[in-house]
């Protein structure tokens, strides 16, 4: 992992485990502001590009891939950890090649320590949790993202 992908994971991480991520965003690129909130470009969905859109398909169609051995119950440790991982290689690519203005990628940042936040469920990090819950974080993630982002023909996670 790249040190610009650890600093955001640790930074959401910390964001996460203290403060809930329903709502919240991650620092802007310094990592050292104040965290904003989760907003609209005066009432539209923030512009993507190209890396931010392929990112977030390949995370969605991972969780959608294994949705049904999850719900089943059919879904072990290894494979939390596989999806775990396979989302934390989507977020590195989306921190080393999207490109946002500013603002959108501060709101990009809430949606990022969203899935950071999965992530560490997913794999295991939190007494007390069951990993299913990881992929309930991932989902809200990805869910949060079409609500604020601009992804032609993007739909909600069930």
């Amino acid at each position: 992992m790249n040190g610009k992908f650890v600093k955001t994971i640790v930074v959401a991480a910390a964001l996460a485990a203290g403060a809930g991520l329903v709502g919240a965003a991650a620092p802007e690129h310094n990592h050292g502001a104040a965290p904003a909130a989760m907003k609209l470009d005066h009432g539209r969905k923030w512009s993507t590009d190209a890396p931010l859109r392929q990112g977030m398909s390949e995370i969605r169609a991972r969780v959608e891939k294994n949705a049904e051995a999850i719900h089943r119950g059919k879904f072990g440790a290894g494979d939390y950890a596989a999806l775990a991982g396979a989302v934390e290689a989507q977020v590195a690519y989306i921190v080393d090649n999207c490109r946002l203005e500013p603002a959108a990628d501060e709101v990009l940042h809430g949606v990022i320590a969203e899935l950071a936040g999965g992530v560490e469920v997913l794999n295991g990090k939190r007494a007390g949790v069951a990993r299913d819950e990881g992929v309930s974080g991932v989902v809200t993630a990805l869910n949060r993202y079409g609500e604020y982002f601009d992804h032609p023909g993007w739909k909600p996670v069930h």
